[in-house]
C-alpha cells in the first residue's frame, strides 16, 4: 500500500503518538494516507477510538515486531 505521509512515533508514550498523528493529519489533504509507527501498547485503543469518533478512517492496524503500525485515511 502506498502512503502519502509517514510518522515515526516510536518511543513516545501516551498521549503523544495520537497528538502527533492529529497534528500530521491536519497538514494533509482529504483522502491522503498516513502511516504511523508507534511503540506504545495503549496506542491501539487510542487510535481506534480516535478514528471511530472522527471523519478519519483507520484503514489498517497491525503489529510488526514490537511496533504498532497504523494506516489512516485523512477525512
Amino acid at each position: 500500500m502506498e502512503v502519502d505521509e509517514f510518522l515515526d512515533a516510536s518511543g513516545l508514550n501516551c498521549p503523544m503518538p495520537l497528538l502527533k498523528t492529529k497534528q500530521k493529519l491536519n497538514q494533509m489533504v482529504t483522502g491522503e494516507l498516513l502511516k504511523v509507527i508507534a511503540t506504545d501498547g495503549g496506542s491501539q485503543r487510542d487510535f481506534k477510538a480516535f478514528t471511530d469518533q472522527s471523519d478519519h478512517e483507520l484503514i489498517e492496524m497491525f503489529t510488526e515486531g514490537g511496533d504498532y503500525i497504523y494506516v489512516i485515511r485523512r477525512g
